[in-house]
């Protein structure tokens, strides 16, 4: 056990938190092996990628988001060819990261300008799973927009958990939201994606580390989503990840984070940039404590009031409802000058550590409550440019 490292044991104490205990003892496992592990996997990291079309079994669905419709999907660009619904491998470099990741392109996705969203799962999860859970893919095939999976490497983590918590994954041109910044880069050379309408969402660790990406590349991404989540700075290292993940607080209190990535730090070479959030979170989550999703809201409000896009209290609109099963929740819209929506947060009550709405075919998903996927969406595309 002496040659385990300290945040192969956060991870290990995350799988157990979430119940998943036969997941702790394999990632403990691969800790004490990780020479062996690591080798395999940087095999498989390297290794030649051909893109193959794989066509998901989505049933047909139709929904209706502003600036999506099928008005939109008549116009064509005579430089690109229209190509296949796919469902494709890729593996992309930057430094000396090496990932690979899934791209959906929906049918006809060639023939114009789409929008793109970045999907970055959480702890134990790969593209597939989350594709699957959240069912992205088929909110995708319906409305018309490219949907991006980065997979985080086992070698990198071996319970493929985002690096969060970690201070040299927290900043701009730097560690994994530098990779991702530049896969979804290079995805928008590749397709014929527009770039106005980039958007990135996550679960969990892919929650927090989306929360990363879009405030150090604003100049990226238009809109970000957030499940489960937690925000960025929470902590910087594997002893305040675990207090914070427990009660929402770490290194000093609930505002530690602000000190150093809030409206104090500003005009510092990394300051903290607004971006329009939604963050769902379940109240009943014992993974990664509710307060997180509070906290995650209030730095949106602080930033937007720093960038002098908003104001420093934000006019709230709350509403309670009843999703899937009648389970309820309360949906808190965080309103700035001129009208603008600078926040949603929706608190699904008696929920845990789950995508809200999700699909059974996927892990940690909870088919009850309101579609988080659905209203993030709505709130990407309200907050996004109409297309050309």
């Amino acid at each position: 056990m002496n040659d385990i490292r300290p945040d192969q044991m956060l991870e290990a104490l995350i799988l157990t938190k979430a119940g998943e205990l036969n997941a702790a003892t394999e990632a403990i496992q691969r800790a004490i092996n990780g020479s062996r592990a690591a080798g395999a996997e940087a095999k498989r990291d390297t290794a030649p990628i051909v893109a193959t079309a794989v066509l998901e079994p989505l049933a047909p669905r139709r929904l209706l988001l502003d600036g999506l419709g099928t008005r939109e999907t008549e116009r064509r660009n005579p430089t690109r060819q229209p190509i296949a619904e796919a469902f494709i491998d890729g593996v992309h470099s930057r430094s000396a990261q090496t990932r690979r990741y899934k791209l959906y392109t929906p049918p006809n996705s060639g023939a114009q300008k789409l929008p793109l969203v970045v999907m970055l799962h959480g702890c134990t999860q790969n593209p597939d799973d989350f594709a699957a859970g959240t069912a992205m893919n088929l909110r995708a095939r319906d409305q018309g927009f490219y949907v991006l999976y980065p997979a985080q490497s086992q070698r990198a983590n071996p319970s493929l958990c985002w690096s969060w918590y970690k201070q040299n994954h927290q900043q701009r041109g730097s560690g994994e939201p530098a990779f991702i910044a530049s896969l979804t880069e290079a995805i928008i050379d590749q397709h014929n994606i527009d770039s106005r309408r980039i958007f990135v969402a996550g679960m969990s660790a892919g929650g927090a580390m989306a929360i990363i990406v879009a405030t150090t590349y604003p100049d990226m991404y238009a809109a970000v989503g957030v499940h489960s989540g937690l925000p960025r700075g929470a902590a910087s290292d594997v002893a305040g990840a675990m207090q914070v993940m427990k009660s929402g607080t770490s290194h000093g209190g609930a505002q530690a984070w602000a000190g150093r990535f809030g409206a104090a730090s500003v005009r510092t070479p990394q300051p903290a940039a607004f971006v329009p959030a939604i963050i769902f979170h379940g109240d009943q989550d014992q993974t990664v404590h509710p307060l997180n999703g509070e906290q995650l809201i209030a730095s949106v409000l602080q930033n937007s009031a720093a960038n002098d896009v908003g104001e420093p209290h934000a006019r709230t609109q709350v509403q309670r409802g009843f999703g899937a099963n009648d389970r309820a929740f309360t949906r808190s819209t965080y309103v700035g000058e001129a009208g603008k929506v600078l926040a949603e947060h929706w608190l699904v009550h008696g929920a845990g550590h789950t995508w809200s709405g999700g699909q059974a075919a996927g892990s940690y998903t909870d088919a009850s409550g309101p579609d988080a996927t659905v209203e993030m969406l709505r709130f990407f595309f309200e907050q996004s440019p109409q297309p050309n």
